[in-house]
């Protein structure tokens, strides 16, 4: 299947206001109603990496859950989920970071990964940065090195993919919108 940018970003709805003043969310909830943009999607992502050299996909709470799962399945990697605080059941590292809303912090188990692991890491939106950055953080702590971080969206406004690429971390995403775009 051919992607088809324009068809995906009819399904990215914004949301004024949300989750508080000023702020465009967007929402991918009618692109995974979809099945057809949904397969488009994760076979773009497939096609990029079914050949990349990389051991794990780390998925970021929650709505990159559902796009690391499809891709560690399809790629038969193990899933490394990185959490937002409190919801680990195991021994955690938390790592905390800034969001355009305020502080964070995120998780993942202490052995979700050894040295010399590599980790793609997924989420649905790149905006500040603020989570992706932390979920590197705690790779790197863990003696685990980033193949890359992808994602549906980029707003690349915020920065998010510019502080990544300042870190040395390679970006990745299947669309972008300017903060202004409907």
């Amino acid at each position: 299947m051919i992607f088809d940018e324009f068809s995906i970003k009819t399904l990215i709805r914004p949301v004024n206001d949300f989750p508080k003043p000023g702020v465009v969310f967007r929402d991918i909830t009618p692109l995974f109603q979809s099945p057809r943009a949904l397969r488009m999607v994760i076979d773009s992502l497939i096609q990029r990496y079914v050949e990349a050299d990389f051991s794990h996909v780390g998925a970021m709470d929650a709505r990159g859950f559902l796009i690391g799962s499809i891709i560690a399945y399809e790629l038969n990697k193990p899933l490394v989920l990185f959490r937002k605080q409190g919801k680990l059941p195991a021994d955690v590292i938390s790592q905390a970071y800034q969001t355009e809303y305020g502080e964070a912090f995120l998780e993942v188990h202490a052995d979700s990964l050894c040295e010399g692991d590599s980790v793609l890491i997924v989420d649905d939106l790149i905006a500040t940065g603020g989570t992706l950055l932390a979920a590197v953080q705690l790779v790197k702590r863990m003696g685990a090195g980033i193949h890359e971080a992808a994602a549906i969206i980029d707003l690349p406004e915020l920065g998010g993919s510019r502080r990544l690429q300042d870190m040395g971390i390679p970006t990745y995403s299947l669309t972008a919108f300017a903060l202004d775009e409907r």
